[in-house]
């Protein structure tokens, strides 16, 4: 029997490896530490490079964390745009891309304080608030836009829902452990996400009720 033979990995390979641990070290370290406190030598150590390695990816901080940013809202626009795929009905459709949105903080939880974080501190993002979010809120345009058109959804501005609604899924995520030991829960716990998950699901009807 012939025995595959491991090729070694090509530079470009090696560097493709080194730049998406780059991305993966920082967001953790961005949702611990935030945008300011946050250290390129903390990153680098995370990842086990040195820090003149990591600026060959990433000049700044500033440039990092931008690509942290953009790739954490193109996952969570993949992942919603996933899961509405082919549904037709207006509600069906909007619940699953609630549903999307739980679930892609559930397993990713770093997203969700990171997001946090641009809600509170703005200079982040000074020039272009929605430089990179831009795309979930047009893909939440379009989802309740579907359902107005159809008669199924009351007329409802898209930040109106996300605010009233889609915000509360990074506080579940994020406030597990900040409100006190007696109120503790845990998100991935199937009891704990079954009750939040059958609220969101009665707010999102209730919000684009007509």
């Amino acid at each position: 029997m012939e025995m595959a033979i491991s090729m070694p990995a090509t530079r470009k390979e090696r560097a493709d490896a080194t730049r998406e641990a780059i991305l993966r070290e920082a967001e953790h370290v961005f949702a611990i530490m935030g945008f300011r406190a946050s250290r390129l030598e903390d990153i680098a150590d995370a990842v086990g490079i040195r820090r003149p390695s990591l600026l060959h990816h990433f000049v700044t901080k500033q440039m990092l964390y931008d690509a942290v940013e953009e790739r954490l809202f193109a996952d969570m626009s993949a992942a919603s745009e996933s899961r509405i795929a082919g549904i037709a009905d207006p509600m069906e459709r909007l619940i699953a891309h609630l549903d999307a949105w739980l679930d892609f903080f559930l397993v990713r939880p770093s997203a969700a304080r990171i997001l946090q974080r641009l809600v509170a501190d703005t200079a982040v993002r000074r020039g272009n608030p929605v430089q990179f979010s831009y795309r979930v809120l047009e893909d939440m345009d379009r989802t309740l836009a579907y359902g107005i058109e159809k008669g199924a959804f009351a007329s409802i501005s898209t930040m109106m829902f996300v605010n009233g609604v889609g915000a509360g899924i990074l506080f579940f995520i994020c406030n597990s452990r900040q409100v006190g030991e007696q109120r503790n829960y845990e998100p991935s716990n199937p009891a704990d996400l079954t009750v939040f998950r059958t609220l969101l699901h009665k707010l999102a009807r209730t919000a684009v009720s007509p």
